[in-house]
């Protein structure tokens, strides 16, 4: 996952942790060569500068959903086998997420979706100001160290950027089974109330989760596995 350096929403830092785990399996390395390419996000030279738009990507003026770390795709293909007239955009480091997300979007043939390998805020940076209709944030590495604290996507540079690129209405999906993160992540949002209003009613709107949020296999994980509590929180772009 990325982090901005010091803080500065316009200078992107180097990528921390793995990028890929086990070897691909035969198919999957099928679909990293033959698939990826069809649907990355077209890159524009050694700064990719050029703007990231629903015309570029999509052929279309529809709503844009972007997901930072989509993991192995869960989420991000339920959303868009469930809202097929709107474009999603998902970037994760890790490669062996994207080869899991390649299956399911070729087992659900889903034609409204584009990938990109590598850093989400490359990509996020490049997309129009008011542009996006959903930024997701799901399970995000804690870093739980405090030395490592800057490099935790919840931090006021990237929380900035997802003001930014949100429309007015337009909504920010995060969710996490770590305390640590859970602290951080809500007192950074505190510092950004101008930008956004927490959607939330009383301790069952952060303890459920959201109908059209589909669960990933980290939060089963976390959950089935490690016996931790999750929490979902939304917020609306004011």
């Amino acid at each position: 996952m990325s982090a901005y350096k010091d803080g500065d929403p316009t200078t992107l830092n180097r990528l921390y942790g793995r990028s890929q785990g086990k070897p691909l399996r035969g198919h999957q390395q099928q679909l990293v060569e033959r698939l990826l390419p069809q649907i990355s996000v077209p890159m524009d030279g050694p700064d990719d500068e050029s703007e990231v738009t629903a015309q570029s990507l999509f052929h279309q003026d529809c709503p844009m959903h972007f997901e930072i770390g989509f993991g192995s795709g869960e989420h991000m293909a339920a959303r868009a086998d469930m809202l097929p007239d709107h474009g999603f955009i998902g970037a994760e480091p890790y490669l062996n997420g994207v080869a899991a997300a390649l299956g399911h979007i070729e087992d659900g043939r889903l034609s409204n979706v584009r990938l990109h390998h590598g850093d989400a805020l490359q990509v996020l940076a490049r997309i129009p100001d008011g542009s996006l209709s959903f930024v997701y944030l799901l399970h995000p590495d804690p870093w739980p160290k405090a030395r490592h604290a800057k490099r935790r996507m919840m931090n006021d540079g990237p929380v900035q950027m997802f003001a930014d690129k949100l429309k007015p209405g337009g909504e920010f999906r995060f969710g996490t089974d770590h305390a640590v993160y859970l602290r951080h992540a809500l007192m950074v949002m505190r510092g950004h109330s101008d930008n956004f209003e927490w959607l939330v009613d009383g301790p069952d709107d952060w303890q459920n989760r959201p109908g059209g949020w589909t669960e990933t296999r980290y939060e089963k994980k976390a959950r089935e596995v490690f016996k931790h509590e999750v929490w979902y929180f939304r917020y609306r772009r004011r």
